[in-house]
């Protein structure tokens, strides 16, 4: 069984492809940058080997044609003999709490869900339509990054707002559910049941989120109705006081371009005025950088305040994504600001990257953990295909 995975944004398509036989197997991965500009794909074997490489000129080539062209490239010049895709998809409101085989009344459902996230859903749903167009009988698979949290109780996802909203599915969702879960999957294969208890997993990377686990269960997390709340992130401001959008509208900005202010102007590349990588951050002697670190930092340790809370305590703290599992000075940082906690960080097992970053005598185990989305994208498509 070969399986395709497929994570669509608005300018680029990341893929990888896995055999799902006994074990789930990585065959290859790659992405297409620059969509509706000047394509670009990239296609890495399971040795992170470069097999593929293709460019497109300027504007001649949309989301749908190029899937299709993926299509065939996998098929024809790698040899693939799909059984199934499964997509990324970032909301399934309050009815979609797994994942689930795509079909017309799926899909149409799906659609009424693209105003609670306009920069992810139509893009995710729109992979799922060239793939049928392209392939109309290959099954395929929605697996939603919010399904992880409909665990958590009601008041945590309430707002405190007239009740007629709530009916209208203005609630707290939490997002980053699929790296969540995979966390969830590898703490329980330790022998020492690093799952149970109460966790919070930090998924750091240009999206960021906390998620409070009791014995691998979402209690609470830090994104809400959107993507765009809590942490501060690489182009999105995470929490903000809803009068300064009040406040912006006054001022006469529109919709719009509040929108594209919270999403793609700010963060930590709003703060620094430089860029929203960390490395380049880090790398940096402008003070503006700097203080872009020192936020985001600090906007970590006092959500974590919050979310040890809402456990009644802290015995393990997980470090992840592209941030969480490469940059050893953010990890101490944040580790030094849950001393209150009594975490203490092992510098020498941090600048490892070693798996628990903690001394011996930390009440609160720290940990470095590899989070892979598409696996456990693969692992629900080969389930439901399976079963």
């Amino acid at each position: 069984m070969t399986i395709l995975c497929l994570n669509a944004g608005s300018s680029s398509l990341k893929f990888a492809m896995f055999a799902a036989d006994a074990e789930i197997t990585l065959h290859g991965h790659g992405k297409i940058e620059n969509i509706g500009d000047t394509p670009h794909l990239l296609a890495w074997d399971g040795s992170n080997r470069l097999t593929l490489e293709r460019r497109w000129e300027t504007g001649t080539q949309t989301h749908e044609t190029l899937l299709g062209a993926l299509l065939e490239m996998l098929e024809g010049e790698l040899g693939a003999d799909l059984s199934g895709v499964g997509h990324r998809v970032v909301h399934g409101g309050d009815r979609y709490t797994a994942p689930v085989t795509v079909d017309a009344a799926v899909l149409k459902d799906l659609d009424t869900l693209c105003p609670l996230a306009p920069l992810h859903q139509p893009h995710n749903l729109a992979g799922i339509r060239a793939v049928a167009l392209h392939r109309p009988g290959l099954p395929q698979i929605a697996c939603f990054d919010t399904a992880f949290h409909q665990t958590q109780s009601e008041t945590a996802r309430r707002f405190a707002l007239p009740r007629r909203f709530e009916a209208q599915g203005v609630r707290r969702y939490g997002f980053h559910g699929l790296s969540y879960e995979y966390i969830v999957r590898q703490l329980r294969s330790d022998e020492r049941q690093a799952a149970a208890g109460r966790v919070i997993a930090a998924h750091l990377g240009n999206g960021a989120s906390l998620c409070a686990m009791r014995d691998g269960r979402s209690m609470d997390t830090t994104m809400g109705f959107t993507a765009l709340d809590g942490l501060v992130m690489g182009t999105r401001c995470g929490t903000i006081d809803a009068g300064v959008l009040l406040y912006l509208m006054q001022q006469g900005m529109d919709d719009a371009a509040i929108e594209h202010l919270l999403y793609s102007q700010s963060g930590l590349l709003g703060v620094s005025g430089l860029s929203n990588d960390m490395r380049t951050l880090l790398a940096s002697d402008d003070p503006h950088a700097a203080e872009a670190v020192a936020l985001f930092v600090y906007r970590i340790v006092r959500e974590t305040g919050g979310l040890a809370a809402s456990l009644g305590g802290l015995d393990r703290f997980v470090f992840t994504g592209g941030i969480g599992e490469n940059a050893a000075e953010i990890r101490a940082r944040v580790a030094a600001g849950l001393g209150w906690l009594g975490a203490e960080i092992d510098p020498d097992a941090n600048a490892r990257g070693a798996q628990i970053i903690s001394t011996p005598a930390s009440r609160v185990q720290l940990c470095v953990v590899a989070t892979d989305e598409e696996r456990m994208i693969a692992m629900h498509t080969a389930d439901l295909l399976k079963g």
